[in-house]
């Protein structure tokens, strides 16, 4: 049997996803390539689902194109279900996120939402948080005093680029990329960093942790549920 592509897997679960959309509710939507497999999966049955609230411009236009409402965040109570990937995910559901520069409004739609199901292929899985380089959305004037106490950890600390100019949030924030962190506790990290003056969001997401993940691997979609 020749090995699905990677492509092949983020269709499968794109497709798997939409068994945790119920009809008649708002949905909360991520963004990047495995997300756009469960919008165009999604088109089938957008007549089911009041609207969305989506994380990324980009995903805003495709939601748009294929005809299905997107609403402030703001506007909406709660969400039945937030659908996203996630740049590295652990056997408790604890995930890296921010790779996109996306962090902050994924953490609030997260929160708004009664469930979490996180989309990826298997490479994302891992034992042990912290080989993807931690995303920090940091408020600029204190950024440098950011990259100095992650150094007091041992941790290498860049502020992201683009364009040869440090990268700009949505939100007009810039981002802190961590990296040689082992994340032996989110949940007590995740706290301690949130804490640190000019902080605006870590892209640890423990308090908002995935509820289920649907993870492609060569044999299918395998379903992992978490305790919440």
């Amino acid at each position: 049997m020749q090995a699905l592509s990677q492509q092949q897997l983020k269709t499968l679960v794109g497709e798997a996803a939409l068994e945790y959309v119920s009809g008649g509710e708002i949905i909360g939507v991520g963004t990047g390539s495995t997300v756009n497999c469960f919008l165009h999966a999604l088109e089938r049955i957008r007549d089911r689902i009041k609207g969305a609230v989506s994380t990324s411009p980009a995903s805003t236009a495709l939601l748009r194109e294929l005809g299905i409402p997107v609403l402030d965040p703001n506007d909406v109570d709660e969400l039945g279900v937030y659908i996203d990937g996630a740049d590295e995910i652990d056997h408790h559901g604890y995930m890296i996120k921010g790779g996109g520069a996306a962090l902050t409004l994924e953490k609030i739609v997260a929160a708004q939402s009664r469930r979490f199901v996180c989309i990826a292929d298997e490479s994302k899985l891992v034992d042990l948080l912290g080989t993807f380089p931690l995303p920090v959305e940091v408020l600029p004037v204190a950024e440098r005093r950011i990259v100095r106490q992650f150094e007091a950890m041992g941790a290498q600390a860049t502020i992201r680029q683009c364009g040869g100019a440090a990268l700009l949030t949505n939100h007009g924030m810039h981002i802190v990329d961590v990296r040689g962190l082992q994340i032996t506790d989110p949940l007590l990290l995740e706290a301690q960093v949130s804490q640190w003056p000019g902080v605006v969001t870590v892209g640890i997401f423990a308090r908002q942790k995935a509820h289920v993940c649907l993870l492609g691997t060569g044999q299918g979609v395998r379903t992992l549920t978490f305790c919440a």
